[in-house]
């Protein structure tokens, strides 16, 4: 057998540099898929943002096709999505927001959650709140074992509590109607033909 040349292995190297660096120019990083579609959520046991007694686990997404988005205060593009959102959860949409903040250390205090909640107040009535509810990420573990990069992210869940689609970036009209909107109402049908073959089920009984 032949040994290849030396000077062959540099430019073998180097054309699978051109390769790696040629697909990452063309890809679109927000395509990337999470490794938690098509599974339950990961467990959680979280506060609500506003009142803390209150704890939630991914139990309260049984029975509803629900968007969890990913945001905070400090997430320009947050601010740019929430009157979209907002419009959308007035025509039925629901968003449960899954909140974390950057300038909050649990362990020492740098901010208190009494500003975090003001903070978030303004916000939301400023540029509008679709969330029927904020589950707080304290500690931020919820959205490392989701996958989450940044904000703000969404992640569709069916009402089995199945992640059905993570989408990073915002929601606008364009990606609404492309993406996240044609499979949001295909997850509502399903819900709603349930419903109307259990009903026919009782009736038929």
């Amino acid at each position: 057998m032949k040994k290849m040349p030396l000077v062959i292995i540099p430019l073998v190297l180097f054309a699978l540099l051109v390769v790696f660096l040629f697909q990452g120019l063309f890809s679109d990083p927000r395509a990337l898929d999470s490794q938690v579609v098509g599974k339950p959520l990961p467990h959680f046991e979280l506060p609500d943002l506003m009142q803390p007694q209150t704890i939630y686990t991914p139990e309260v997404f049984k029975g509803d096709v629900t968007i969890v988005n990913v945001w905070g205060v400090w997430c320009v593009t947050c601010a740019v999505e929430l009157p979209y959102l907002t419009q959308l959860s007035q025509q039925g949409v629901k968003f449960v927001g899954l909140y974390f903040d950057q300038d909050l250390d649990p362990d020492f205090g740098t901010k208190t959650l009494d500003r975090v909640q003001t903070e978030v107040t303004q916000m939301l009535g400023r540029y509008g709140n679709p969330y029927s509810f904020n589950i707080f990420d304290v500690y931020r573990d919820t959205s490392l074992d989701l996958g989450v990069t940044g904000a703000p992210e969404h992640f569709v869940i069916d009402k089995q509590g199945i992640v059905r689609m993570h989408h990073i970036g915002d929601i606008n009209e364009r990606v609404w109607a492309s993406k996240v909107g044609p499979l949001y109402d295909q997850l509502q049908a399903q819900t709603f033909s349930s419903l109307k073959a259990s009903q026919a089920g009782g009736e038929g009984e």
